[in-house]
C-alpha cells in the first residue's frame, strides 16, 4: 500500500565562515514521501540542480552578505520542514562614519565602524593616544548586522580638550583610520571664563528672537521665558515653531527651532527636549515586516498596517502600524534619526509605543504598535447622538458614549500629559485628532503625522507654510508663538471640550481669523450640553489668560481621576 510521510531537509556544511571575497558550496538533500520539492529561499544569486541534492554555489562572498540566512526547504502534501544557516563572512575594518563633534546630553564625537570579528578601537588627539576614564569614553550605541554606531563621549570637556580626533579600527584581518577636527570651547576676547560653543549659539538665537519680536507690529509685546520647557517664535514665517519642513510636512526641522527644540515624531510637532536617559533605538529587519494594507497618507509618506516578526519574544508576529518616510533627502534623515531617538525615549502606557526604526533601504521605516480603533476624534463622532441617530434601523448600530466613559478618556490622555511634563517635553498640538483608541478603551497620544492632511480645516495656514492649530492655542501662542507647559495645559482644556461634545471642532461657526479674535480678547468655549460643572470649571481653569494661573497638570489628571473611579466605565462600548 502506499504511505506519506512528512519530508526532511539537511543542509550540508550546518555552519559556513569564510573570508570576503571567497567561494562557498552548499548542499541539500531532502527526502520523503511522495518525493519533496526542494526551493532554495534566500536573497543572494543562486546556481543549483533540481532533484533529491541539490548543490548551491556562490561566489566572491562579500562584507554585504555577513548574516545573511540560506534555507532549503522540503515539501510535499504533507508538509515542509526547512534546514538554514547564516554566512559568517570574515572581513577587515572599515570606518563608513566619522563626524564633527555634537553636544546632546553629553559631548560626542560620532562613528560608525562595520568588521567581523568586531574591531578593537583606539583614539588619538593631535598624534597622542587618547587615555579612555570616567569623563572621556567610548559607547557603542547600537549594533546593526555589520556596523557598531557609537560615539567618543566627552564629559564637560574644556578648551584644552579641541583638536584632530584620529580613530584606528583593527582586527586581525586589517586597520583602519579616519580623522576629523573637535572643537569644544572657544576662549573669549582678553582674559575670563571660557564660553562653550552651544551657549553662544543659545544666545545668538534668543537675541535673534529678541530683535524679531521687538520689531513685529504687535505693540508693547510681553516676553517670557519659562526655563527648558518654553518655545520662542515671532511672527516671521522662517522662525515659528510649526514653520514647513524639508521633509515636506508642515513643522520644523531641529535645526529651525533653536538649540534645544526637536520633533516628536508621532505628530510632526515641535517639543523642548530634556530627557534624563538614553535608550538604543531597536533596528527590524525589513523582511521582518510583512505590509496588510495602507491605512493612510500624509505629507511624509504612507502608514501600512503591517504584520511584525520577531519583535515579541512570546509572540511569534504582532500587529503594528508601519510610517514610511518618502523623501531620503539629508535633512529628511537627518529628522527621522532624531525623531526615532525621540520616540524611544518616550515610554508611557498612555503614549504610543514606538517599536523601532527599518533603515535597510529606502523608503526609511518608523514602526509604532496598531491602535485598531483610529483617531480619538473619529472614535467620538462615531458614537456621539448624531451617529446614532443615523444609523437607526441599520443591524449593526453604534453605541453612545457615556459621561463615566467620556471620563475615562480624559484622564488617560492627562495622564500621558503628566508624564510628557515630567519628561520636560512640550507638545504643541494636543488635540482629540492627534489621540489613538485601542481595545477597551484605551486612549493613548499620539499619531502618524497624517493629521494635517485629513483634518486641514483645524489649521490655519500663516504667511505660506506655516499651520498653526489656533483652535486649540491660548492667546500668548497665538500672538507671540510661545509655546510652554502652560500652553499645553490650555489646549487639554479644548481637548476636554472636544470628548464632552462628541468631536466637534473648537468655535465650528466661527472662521479662523474670527476664532483669533475671540482668544486673543479672553472669550472661552461655552459649556457642552452633556459636560458636568465640576468639568466645565477643570476647563475654565485650563483657558486662564495669565499663563502660570493655570491649573498644574497633576492637579487636573488627580481631579479627573477622581471623577472617573465616582462613575465606574461599562468598557463594552466597542463590542
Amino acid at each position: 500500500w502506499l504511505f506519506e510521510e512528512v519530508p526532511t531537509a539537511t543542509l550540508s556544511p550546518p555552519k559556513v565562515t569564510i573570508m570576503e571575497g571567497d567561494n562557498v558550496q552548499l548542499t541539500c538533500t531532502t527526502a520523503g514521501v511522495p518525493s519533496p520539492e526542494l526551493i532554495w529561499d534566500m536573497s543572494l544569486f543562486t546556481n543549483y540542480t533540481s532533484g533529491q541534492i541539490s548543490v548551491l554555489r556562490l561566489s566572491n562572498l562579500s562584507s554585504s552578505d555577513h548574516n545573511s540566512r540560506i534555507s532549503c526547504i522540503a515539501e510535499n502534501i504533507v508538509g515542509d520542514r526547512e534546514s538554514s544557516l547564516l554566512l559568517n563572512i570574515l572581513f577587515p575594518p572599515k570606518i563608513t562614519k566619522l563626524s564633527d563633534a555634537i553636544s546632546d546630553h553629553h559631548w560626542c564625537i560620532p562613528f560608525s565602524v562595520s568588521g567581523n570579528p568586531q574591531p578593537e578601537l583606539q583614539w588619538y588627539r593631535n598624534d597622542v593616544e587618547v587615555t579612555e576614564g570616567q569623563y572621556i569614553m567610548t559607547m557603542i550605541h547600537d549594533i546593526t548586522e555589520r556596523e557598531y554606531h557609537g560615539c567618543l563621549q566627552l564629559d564637560s570637556p574644556t578648551h584644552i580638550n579641541n583638536g584632530r580626533y584620529r580613530l584606528v579600527a583593527k582586527n586581525r584581518y586589517g586597520t583602519d583610520r579616519k580623522e576629523v577636527d573637535a572643537h569644544f570651547m572657544v576662549e573669549p576676547w582678553g582674559k575670563g571664563d571660557v564660553l562653550t560653543l552651544s551657549i553662544l549659539r543659545e544666545l545668538n538665537w534668543l537675541a535673534e528672537m529678541l530683535v524679531n519680536i521687538l520689531n513685529s507690529p504687535i505693540s508693547s509685546p510681553t516676553l517670557s521665558l519659562t526655563g527648558p520647557s518654553s518655545v520662542i517664535s515671532n511672527d516671521d514665517d522662517s522662525a515659528s515653531p510649526l514653520h514647513h519642513v524639508s521633509n515636506g510636512s508642515n513643522t520644523p526641522s531641529s535645526s529651525e527651532m533653536g538649540p534645544d527644540a526637536v520633533i516628536i515624531g508621532m505628530t510632526n510637532i515641535p517639543v523642548i527636549e530634556n530627557p534624563q536617559y538614553f535608550r538604543i533605538i531597536q533596528h527590524i529587519m525589513r523582511h521582518n515586516i510583512v505590509l496588510k494594507r495602507e491605512l493612510g497618507e500624509g505629507a511624509f509618506g504612507k502608514v501600512f498596517l503591517a504584520e511584525c516578526y520577531n519583535l515579541s519574544p512570546d509572540q511569534e508576529k504582532i500587529l503594528v502600524a508601519v510610517k514610511t518616510l518618502k523623501e531620503a533627502s539629508e535633512n529628511a534623515r537627518k529628522d527621522f534619526h532624531r525623531e526615532a531617538e525621540l520616540l524611544t525615549n518616550l515610554q508611557h502606557e498612555h503614549i504610543v509605543t514606538f517599536y523601532g526604526v527599518c533603515v535597510e533601504s529606502d523608503p526609511l521605516i518608523m514602526v509604532f504598535e496598531y491602535m485598531k480603533h483610529g483617531d480619538l476624534n473619529k472614535f467620538l463622532r462615531a458614537h456621539g447622538p448624531d451617529a446614532v441617530l443615523m444609523a437607526k434601523g441599520q443591524t449593526t448600530r453604534p453605541v453612545e458614549l457615556t459621561q463615566s466613559q467620556m471620563l475615562h478618556i480624559a484622564q488617560q490622555i492627562a495622564s500621558g500629559m503628566v508624564y510628557l511634563a515630567s519628561q520636560h517635553f512640550v507638545h504643541c498640538d494636543l488635540a482629540t485628532r492627534n489621540c489613538l483608541v485601542g481595545e477597551n478603551l484605551l486612549v493613548k497620544i499620539g499619531d502618524f503625522g497624517m493629521s494635517r492632511d485629513v483634518y486641514s480645516t483645524d489649521y490655519y495656514r500663516v504667511g505660506g507654510h506655516t499651520m498653526l492649530p489656533i483652535r486649540w492655542m491660548p492667546p500668548e501662542s497665538i500672538m507671540y508663538r510661545k509655546f510652554t507647559t502652560e500652553s499645553d495645559i490650555w489646549s487639554l482644556g479644548v481637548v476636554l471640550w472636544e470628548i464632552f461634545t462628541y468631536g466637534k471642532q473648537p468655535w465650528y461657526q466661527l472662521s479662523n481669523n474670527e476664532v483669533s479674535e475671540c482668544i486673543t480678547q479672553g472669550r472661552v468655549l461655552q459649556r457642552p450640553r452633556t459636560c458636568p460643572k465640576e468639568v466645565y470649571d477643570l476647563m475654565l481653569g485650563c483657558w486662564q489668560r495669565v499663563p502660570h494661573m493655570r491649573l498644574n497638570i497633576k492637579e487636573i489628571h488627580s481631579l479627573l481621576l477622581h471623577l472617573a473611579k465616582a462613575s465606574p466605565v461599562y468598557l463594552d462600548i466597542l463590542g
